[in-house]
């Protein structure tokens, strides 16, 4: 990877994001907490949320993860409280088309996800950046279990 690459993958922007992640921490009281870690690099991210029916009333995230991980993880936690599975589900796939195809960011309230666009040139990280998406989504999965 060239430089100027590395300078367009880890923008201002992408690193305003890690510098200001939400929700940082384990919730005391939990409905369902999971963990992702990618192989291929090792950052992981635990969720915790505690639901109110279908919708998140409380979440939480421990976030050990490169830049691009942190950065998805802070846009997650700006509004994953009082959205359904079905949104956070939406959001992760249009997210990893976004990644993967010529589609089109997620829209508002995920819409500084449009920040990682630069990352579709980079396979090997889209793992990273899904995993906040991939702990919260099967959070939400063992919390509706019970």
């Amino acid at each position: 990877m060239a430089d100027s690459d590395l300078m367009q993958l880890y923008s201002r922007r992408i690193l305003a994001l890690t510098t200001a992640i939400p929700h940082l921490g384990a919730l005391s009281e939990f409905d369902g907490k999971a963990m992702r870690r990618s192989p291929q690099c090792g950052s992981s991210v635990t969720a915790y949320v505690a639901m109110d029916g279908d919708r998140i009333a409380d979440f939480r995230q421990e976030v050990r993860a490169c830049a691009l991980g942190q950065a998805s993880a802070s846009v997650l936690g700006q509004a994953v409280i009082g959205r359904s599975r079905d949104e956070i589900a939406a959001t992760r796939d249009a997210l990893q088309a976004m990644l993967t195809t010529e589609a089109d960011p997620p829209a508002a309230p995920f819409g500084a996800l449009e920040a990682l666009l630069p990352a579709r040139e980079y396979p090997n990280r889209h793992a990273s950046i899904l995993l906040a998406w991939n702990a919260t989504l099967d959070a939400i999965d063992q919390a509706t279990k019970s």
